[in-house]
Parts: structure tokens; sequence; C-alpha cells
């Protein structure tokens, strides 16, 4: 890793990490919305079937790679991607830093979502069966996975984490919320150095970068390629499993058609910028991470994989470092935002 840019600090004391982390959302493979789920009964949630031997070795391989920052959460996969995630960090438990999600409930055995639970008995619940799953005796990053709860239930939230942090089962906790407002109920407190929001080139998050300037955190950012669309790998011919969420896309994922094909609008956007993102050698993936970077010195990106060449194409991405500042300029013109 390029260490005069590369090192990433959660908060003023917190453990230095590099750059980029691995999200793990693909590798809990398929899981559905179930009654009482804030979506349609039956939708896919994951992202498709996945190889869990695969999983393992992609795992390994970023390990290996020199990261250390480990992204998943209870209902991905519903526990599925924190067992595969607990079983490849067997024996490598010191060298990396794993944060995991809760506060929607599950049931394990039709792998869907069933709805949320805030309550500190559900809370330490959730908790002790993601250690048990994660196979640790402590999380260290452990996220609100709900980014619309009212302020006033997340503040008893915030208390009931304190607690954990102080019998030791949890090391910091944050919000997982793309709402600058909500992030700073929990940004002021001790415990807290970082907080999880949705940023890539097409989805710009001015507020939610402020928040972190202003009570020195890390921004986490979720989906940086787009939920794999800024890999440059998808056009209007694309189709992808109907157990795959970007097939039936949600309204919060505007960049692909039912189906899986890309939209024609955002497949202009990303030709529009492609030769900047590709700079120097880089892959489109690459220049999408480069934006983030120098889009932020506090940005974390957490690009999920399912393949070791996953992880080598975004961990690589750190040898050409962030784009430079005329090029973030370009491409703000180019989308119409300079």
């Amino acid at each position: 890793m390029n260490e005069r840019w590369s090192n990433r600090r959660l908060g003023a004391a917190g453990p230095e990490l590099g750059p980029l982390g691995i999200g793990t959302w693909a590798i809990g493979g398929p899981f559905f919305s179930g009654e009482g789920c804030r979506y349609a009964t039956g939708a896919p949630l994951g992202y498709g079937e996945v190889d869990d031997r695969e999983s393992i070795r992609a795992l390994h391989c970023a390990v290996d790679l020199g990261a250390r920052l480990f992204d998943t959460a209870d209902a991905y996969g519903t526990g599925h991607g924190e067992r595969i995630l607990g079983e490849a960090m067997k024996g490598k438990r010191d060298r990396v830093f794993i944060a995991t999600k809760f506060g929607n409930t599950y049931d394990e055995a039709t792998k869907t979502l069933t709805g949320v639970d805030v309550s500190p008995a559900y809370i330490r619940r959730a908790c002790e069966a993601s250690l048990k799953r994660l196979q640790t005796g402590w999380i260290d990053l452990y996220q609100l996975h709900l980014g619309d709860l009212p302020v006033d239930q997340a503040e008893a939230v915030a208390d009931t984490l304190d607690g954990l942090c102080d019998e030791g089962l949890i090391r910091s906790y944050a919000w997982s919320t793309d709402d600058p407002a909500r992030a700073a109920v929990f940004c002021g407190r001790a415990s807290v150095s970082a907080v999880q929001f949705d940023l890539n080139v097409f989805s710009d998050a001015p507020g939610m970068l402020e928040a972190c300037s202003v009570y020195d955190c890390a921004g986490l950012t979720r989906v940086p390629l787009a939920m794999g669309f800024l890999s440059g790998k998808f056009s209007s011919g694309s189709r992808l499993s109907e157990t795959d969420i970007r097939a039936t896309p949600p309204d919060w994922l505007p960049y692909f058609e039912t189906g899986g094909g890309a939209k024609a609008e955002w497949e202009a956007r990303l030709d529009a910028i492609r030769e900047i993102l590709a700079s120097k050698g880089r892959t489109v993936a690459q220049g999408a991470l480069a934006w983030i970077w120098a889009r932020s010195a506090r940005t974390l990106p957490i690009p999920g994989v399912r393949t070791a060449a996953q992880v080598e194409e975004n961990l690589g991405a750190i040898d050409f470092g962030p784009l430079e500042e005329g090029q973030m300029l370009e491409i703000e013109r180019l989308l119409g935002r300079g």
C-alpha cells in the first residue's frame, strides 16, 4: 500500500486502517423480504447464489493483500454472511477489524427479513448471535442498520450500545445512515468514530462528509461501485438471476432495469466519464474508488466482493492513488454538477 496517502484512522484515537475495506453483502447469498419487512413479500435482497468456497478464498486473498476492515451484517443471508466471514477469519482475528450491523429481525430457516427490533433485549441477543457466528469474542464496530430510525429511539439504542462497550462485547459503534442529522446523534458520543453511508461518483454526499469532518469520524462508504454498475461491465442487455436484488431493483437503486440491464441514462453518464476513471491504466472500478478517495481523506470505501479476482482488482486501486483535482473538476462538469 502507498503509505503516503492511504492510511485511515477511525476518529482521533481509533485504529489505523488501510484506505479500502471489504464488503460481504454478496457473500451472504440469497435472502428475501418476508412479511413485516419494508419491501414487497418475496422480493430478493441479496446478490443471488454464491459459492462459499470461493467466498472464503476471496476473504483470505483480501487479508493476504493487506485489507484489515471487513464489513458485514446479520441480515446478509440471514446470518450466512457472518458465518462465512467467521470461518474465513479463523486464525486471523488479530489481523482484521470486523464491523457488523443489527436492527433487522429475520428467519434463518426461510432466509427472510421479518421486521425490525431495537429493544435493549433484542440488541443484546443480536450481538451475542453475531459473536457466535463470527467466532470472535468481540466486535470491533457494531452498526445500527436502520438508516431512518427516529432520533429518540436511536438515542436509546446508543445508550444500550454504550453498555455493550463497557462489557467488552463491542469496541465501538456507529450508525449506517444517509442523514447527517441522524449521524450527529451518534457521532458526538465517545465510543463512536465512524459513520456508514452511500457515496459513489454518481451519488455524492456532501452533508455526510461534512458531518465526518465536524465530528472527526471516518466515513465508511457503502455501494462505492453502485452495486457493481461502476465496474463498467453492465449494458442494456445484461441479465441477472431472479434472486439478485438488481434484477428487481427497489426505488433506491436507480442504475438497473428490471432483469438486470443497465439503464440507458446511467450507461450514458458512465460513458461520459469512463476515460477519466480509466486513466493511468486503472480499470473503471479502480477509477471509481479513486474518485471517492479524492473526494475526502476521511473516506474508507467498502466495495462488496464475490471472488478473489474482484478483491485483487479493488485493492489494486490503492497503487494508483486518488484522482487528481483537475480530473475531479472535469467529472463534475461532465455530469452537470459543476
